[in-house]
């Protein structure tokens, strides 16, 4: 279809603090910036309607001295093996671990797994992270 102009109408304040935002992630103009947030709007209708194919990492911060965490993750990782492509484990200091673990799959099954994860018994804070390929958006 080509590019498209249409115009917006805006608040003062805040296309200045868009202009200000914007500016500090080194968009080189408004339309790519808008651009990205509409994509992303549409990346995530994408995967919330559960049946498109998704990747997503899922970012877990645990103590490792809780008794059983560590096993309890890695069998919940053995479970979900077709989901999951890769994990790695990072030690922060004497007690505390990161681990990010990969996926791909359908999103709601993404979403089921990183929430068995991130609800653990002893994990202290987890974050999914869900994104598609974007096929289709351009």
């Amino acid at each position: 279809m080509g590019i498209v102009r249409f115009g917006i109408s805006l608040e003062g304040n805040l296309l200045k603090n868009f202009d200000r935002l914007i500016g500090g992630k080194g968009y080189s103009s408004r339309s790519e910036a808008i651009r990205d947030l509409i994509r992303d709007a549409l990346v995530k209708k994408q995967w919330e309607g559960g049946t498109a194919q998704a990747v997503a990492t899922v970012t877990l911060v645990y103590d490792h001295h809780t008794r059983e965490l560590s096993d309890t993750l890695t069998d919940l990782q053995h479970k979900f093996h077709k989901e999951i492509l890769s994990s790695m484990h990072v030690h922060l200091d004497a007690h505390n671990c990161l681990e990010v673990v990969v996926l791909k799959g359908p999103g709601r099954d993404l979403q089921a797994i990183s929430d068995r994860l991130i609800g653990t018994r002893g994990v202290k804070h987890g974050r999914l992270t869900i994104t598609t390929t974007g096929k289709g958006l351009e």
